[in-house]
């Protein structure tokens, strides 16, 4: 049985607008028991621990990911680490550590107002998730061009030889998700 399993960015969570949305589009279809979203916690080595468990219960041939942002970074180890058969990124993050190095110290997730400590052994997590190789068969890459947080010629170039879906316009949110997603449950074999 298919399911989709959604990764979220950071500093997010699953009431982000896109899981919502992904959420409402799979219960309409009366396929709500297939739409896994956990909060992931802000250590990348606590949050991959998360996904590989959830991938283990529900089996990775069964499952879709959908990854924004940070989550998009997570999906790929996942998938690359675990043999996921189909990846959705939004508006992926690649090699992260990069990003995050800026943002070292107390930070308050958007959603759930948890505070932390983003401190320099998280970069170290996520230097050590990176995937060694992509698969460029299992993945499909939706970028915005007026992404205001994350430049998409980056994803662009990493994901070269995958399916992309370039949008000018937009930002970091990917605005064209409502248009997009029922192709994107589609191609997860989600369609109802």
């Amino acid at each position: 049985m298919n399911k989709l399993l959604y990764l979220h960015g950071f500093n997010s969570s699953p009431a982000s607008d896109k899981a919502r949305r992904t959420e409402a589009s799979l219960r309409e279809r009366g396929l709500a028991e297939r739409f896994i979203c956990p909060a992931l916690p802000p250590s990348a080595e606590a949050a991959a621990a998360t996904i590989a468990a959830l991938i283990d219960a529900h089996g990775a041939a069964n499952l879709t990911l959908v990854g924004s942002s940070l989550g998009g970074f997570l999906a790929s180890w996942a998938a690359e680490r675990f043999d996921v058969p189909r990846v959705v990124l939004i508006n992926p993050a690649v090699r992260p550590a990069r990003l995050l190095h800026a943002y070292l110290g107390p930070q308050r997730n958007l959603y759930t107002g948890e505070e932390y400590l983003l401190e320099a052994h998280h970069m170290d997590e996520l230097v050590a998730l990176e995937p060694p190789r992509i698969t460029p068969s299992r993945y499909w890459l939706l970028l915005e061009t007026a992404d205001e947080t994350l430049d998409y010629r980056d994803a662009l170039d990493y994901y070269a030889g995958c399916r992309q879906t370039v949008i000018a316009g937009g930002d970091h949110g990917f605005q064209n998700w409502g248009r997009l997603l029922p192709e994107v449950l589609s191609w997860a074999g989600l369609d109802g």
